[in-house]
C-alpha cells in the first residue's frame, strides 16, 4: 500500500474513533482533557477562551487609560502607571488577543475546508497554544507585581515595564528593573508559539489537503491563512532576533543600539521589518473571514475570487517592503522615504481590490442582515475609513504633519478595532453553532454590533479632530483646550468597552443555556447555494453522535423485556438527518461559493 494510501485510511480510522468524542454538543468537561488534548477543535476553543480572557484584560488597560485622560493633568494613575498601561495594552492587544484569537478559528475550521481530520503536527499545535499562558505571565508580571505589591507590600518598589510598546531604545535598554527583561522574555516566547504554529498551518493546507481539494478548489479563509502564515514565518524570527540583541544589551553591556554603536535608530528598523508586516497578520486572517462570510449572507459567489486570492499573495509580499514609513520623522535619507512611500501607496491596491469585491458581491444580492453580516459590513466600513486615513499617512510630508497626534491612534484603531476584531466577532458569532451545537441570542448579538459601533465611530473619529488640532499621542497631560475632546472620546470607549460585556454575557450564558441547533445546515446556506465543508464536518459529527445515542438505545432495549410497538412518526431530527444523507452526495469541494 502507497505512504497516501495508507495515510488516507490512518485518516479514516482517525475520524472514526473521534466522532462521538468530538460531536460539536459534545464538549468536554473533564480538566485533564483540556490539559491534554491533541483534537485541533478542542485547541481551537482553548485559543479562543485564552484570547477572550487576554482581550478583555486589554481592554480594561484601555479604559484605565482613557480613565486618566479625563482631566488635563495626570492626577488619576499618575504619568508611570500611565506608561505602564500604555505598554501593557499594545503588546497585549498584539501578542495575546489578535493573534491568538484568530489562529483559533483557523484551528477549528481550517482542517475540515482543506480535507484533513486534523492539524499535520498535532502535538506541535499544542505545544504552540501552551507557550502562551507564561508568555502572558512573562509580559504582565510587572504590572501585576505593582497592584499587588501595592495591596501587599506598599513600601516595596515594584516598577512595571514602562518603555512603550514599540520598546524603543534608550530607554527600553537605560531602565534597570527586571520587569522589562520578564516583559522581552515572554514576548519572544509568544513569537516562538507564533511561529510553532505558523509551520503548523503552512504543512496543513500544502500537504494534508484532501485528494478532493486541489489548489483551484482551496476556499478563501485557508489561502489567507496561508499567507499569514508565510508571513509569521519571515517576521518573526526578525522580532525574535532583535529581542535577543535587547536582551543583551541591557544585561551584558554589548552596543547594539547604543548610540557608539548600531545605534537606537537600528532597533526601528528591525522592529518595524516585523511590525508592519504584523500588521497584515492581524488583518488578513479578518480579510478572509469577510470573503468568507459576505457571499453566504449575501447568496452569492465572492465576486473575482482569483483576484481575491491574487491581492492576498500580493499583501503577502508587499508588506515587507513599507517598514520605514513608521520612520519618516527620524531624517532618514529622503530618497529611501521616496521609495517607501511609493510601497506603501501600492500595498492600497491589492487592499482595495478587496473592498471593492466585497460591495460588488453584496451589490444586489439577498442579503441577510443576520449578525455575523452586520458585523461583516461594519468591519467594510471601517476599513474603507481608516485605509483613506492610512493612504494619507503614507505621504512623506503628511506623516512628517500628523506623526507624533492623535491621527495615528485613530487610524491603526479603526483598522485594528474596526476591522480584526469586528471580524472576529463575525466569525464568534457565525461558528458558534458549529462549536456548541447551540445558538446565540440573536437580540443581544444585535444590540452587541449597534452599542460597539457607536462607541468604535465616536471615540476613535474624535481621535482625528484632537490630532487634526495638533493633539499629542503617547502623553499622560495634555492641554487644556483637549479636554472636551479626550471627555469624548474617554465617554464613548467606555461605551465600546461595556457593550463587551454584552457580547461576553451572550456567548457563556448561550454556550450553556442557548436553543440547541436543529439542523445540520443552520445558516440555511443550502439554500442560498453556500453550503460548505466546515458544515458537512458539522453535520457528520450530528449523524455519529445520534448513531451513537441509537446504538446506545438499541442495547438497552435489547436488555429489557419486549413491549408493544407503535408506528413510528417523522420528526424534525430525522428529516435533517435524512436531508444531511442526501447533502453528501453532491458536498461542495470546493471554496464554499459553488452551488450545490
Amino acid at each position: 500500500m502507497s505512504s497516501r494510501a495508507e495515510r488516507l485510511v490512518e485518516r479514516a480510522r482517525r475520524a472514526a474513533r473521534d466522532a462521538y468524542h468530538y460531536a460539536p454538543d459534545a464538549v468536554p468537561s473533564n480538566p485533564t482533557r483540556w490539559l491534554t488534548t491533541l483534537h485541533h477543535r478542542d485547541i481551537g476553543v482553548l485559543y479562543l477562551a485564552f484570547a477572550a480572557t487576554m482581550g478583555l484584560w486589554g481592554a480594561l488597560d484601555a479604559m484605565l487609560l482613557r480613565a486618566e485622560l479625563v482631566t488635563p493633568q495626570a492626577d488619576v494613575w499618575g504619568a508611570a502607571t500611565y506608561n505602564a498601561l500604555f505598554t501593557t495594552h499594545g503588546l497585549t492587544m498584539l501578542f495575546l488577543f489578535a493573534t491568538p484569537a484568530l489562529f483559533g478559528f483557523a484551528n477549528v475550521v481550517v482542517p475540515p475546508l482543506v480535507g484533513a481530520d486534523d492539524m499535520a503536527f498535532p502535538r506541535v499545535n499544542a505545544v504552540a497554544f501552551w507557550l502562551l499562558p507564561p508568555a502572558a505571565l512573562l509580559m504582565r508580571a510587572g504590572l501585576i507585581a505593582e497592584l499587588a505589591g501595592a495591596v501587599v507590600a506598599p513600601d516595596t518598589a515594584f516598577h512595571p515595564p514602562a518603555v512603550g510598546w514599540t520598546l524603543y531604545p534608550p530607554l527600553s535598554v537605560r531602565m534597570p528593573n527586571v520587569e522589562v527583561d520578564l516583559l522581552l522574555l515572554g514576548i519572544h516566547l509568544s513569537g516562538v508559539s507564533t511561529v510553532a504554529a505558523a509551520i503548523n498551518f503552512v504543512v496543513t493546507v500544502v500537504e494534508e489537503r484532501g485528494d478532493d481539494v486541489p489548489w483551484a478548489s482551496l476556499d478563501i479563509f485557508s489561502w489567507t491563512m496561508l499567507t499569514t502564515a508565510g508571513i509569521a514565518l519571515f517576521a518573526f524570527p526578525m522580532l525574535g532576533s532583535s529581542l535577543l540583541m535587547l536582551l543583551l544589551d541591557r544585561n551584558f553591556g554589548t552596543t547594539f543600539f547604543a548610540v557608539g554603536g548600531g545605534g537606537p535608530i537600528l532597533w526601528q528598523h528591525l522592529f518595524w521589518f516585523f511590525g508592519h508586516p504584523e500588521v497584515y497578520i492581524l488583518v488578513l486572517p479578518a480579510m478572509g473571514v469577510l470573503s468568507t462570510l459576505i457571499p453566504r449572507f449575501s447568496g452569492r459567489k465572492l465576486f473575482g475570487f482569483t483576484f481575491v486570492v491574487y491581492s492576498t499573495l500580493a499583501i503577502g509580499v508587499l508588506s515587507f517592503g513599507v517598514w520605514a514609513h513608521h520612520m519618516f520623522a527620524t531624517g532618514i535619507d529622503p530618497r529611501l522615504q521616496a521609495s517607501f512611500m511609493a510601497v506603501s501607496l501600492a500595498i492600497a491596491v491589492p487592499s482595495a481590490v478587496k473592498t471593492f469585491n466585497w460591495i460588488a458581491t453584496m451589490w444586489n444580492g439577498r442579503i441577510r442582515l443576520t449578525a455575523p453580516m452586520l458585523f461583516c459590513v461594519g468591519a467594510v466600513f471601517f476599513f474603507v475609513l481608516g485605509g483613506v486615513s492610512g493612504v494619507l499617512l503614507a505621504a512623506v510630508p503628511v506623516d512628517r504633519l500628523y506623526h507624533d497626534t492623535y491621527v495615528v491612534v485613530g487610524h491603526f484603531h479603526l483598522l485594528l478595532v474596526g476591522v480584526t476584531v469586528y471580524a472576529a466577532f463575525a466569525a464568534s458569532y457565525y461558528w458558534f453553532p458549529l462549536l456548541t451545537g447551540r445558538w446565540y441570542d440573536r437580540g443581544l448579538a444585535k444590540l452587541h454590533f449597534w452599542t460597539t459601533s457607536v462607541g468604535v465611530f465616536v471615540a476613535f473619529d474624535a481621535m482625528f479632530v484632537v490630532g487634526a488640532m495638533g493633539g499629542p499621542r503617547r502623553y499622560a497631560t495634555y492641554l487644556p483646550r483637549f479636554a472636551p475632546l479626550h471627555q469624548l472620546v474617554t465617554v464613548f470607549a467606555f461605551v465600546l468597552g461595556v457593550a463587551q460585556l454584552l457580547w461576553l454575557w451572550n456567548v457563556l450564558r448561550s454556550a450553556v443555556a442557548g436553543d440547541p441547533v436543529t439542523s445540520a445546515d443552520p445558516w440555511d446556506l443550502a439554500e442560498h447555494g453556500q453550503y460548505s465543508r466546515e458544515w458537512a464536518w458539522f453535520a457528520e459529527r450530528r449523524r455519529a453522535r445520534a448513531d451513537a445515542a441509537a446504538d446506545a438505545t438499541d442495547d438497552d432495549a435489547a436488555a429489557e423485556p419486549p413491549r408493544a410497538t407503535h408506528p413510528t412518526t417523522s420528526t424534525p431530527e430525522n428529516a435533517d438527518r435524512s436531508a444531511d444523507d442526501s447533502d453528501d452526495t453532491d458536498e461542495d469541494t470546493g471554496d464554499g461559493d459553488s452551488r450545490r
